[in-house]
C-alpha cells in the first residue's frame, strides 16, 4: 500500500459575494460553510483548486 500525502484545509472566509467559479471551487474542495474542514489527497488538481481560493481557506495540516 502506498502512502499518499493528505492536506487538511479549513474555510476561514465566506464565499458569499464571490465569483461563481470560486464558490464552485469551495464546493469541490468539500467546503461551503465557515470553519468546515476537509481532508484531501495532495494532487496537482487539488493544489490548483487551493491556489484559486487561497484567500478564503487555510491549510490546517499537511501530512
Amino acid at each position: 500500500m502506498t502512502n499518499k500525502n493528505v492536506i487538511t484545509v479549513r474555510q476561514i472566509r465566506s464565499g458569499s459575494g464571490r465569483k461563481k467559479n470560486q464558490i464552485a471551487t469551495l464546493r469541490g474542495l468539500g467546503l461551503g460553510k465557515l470553519r468546515r474542514e476537509s481532508r484531501l489527497d495532495d494532487t496537482p488538481a487539488v493544489q490548483g483548486m487551493i491556489s484559486k481560493v487561497k484567500h478564503l481557506i487555510e491549510i490546517v495540516h499537511n501530512v
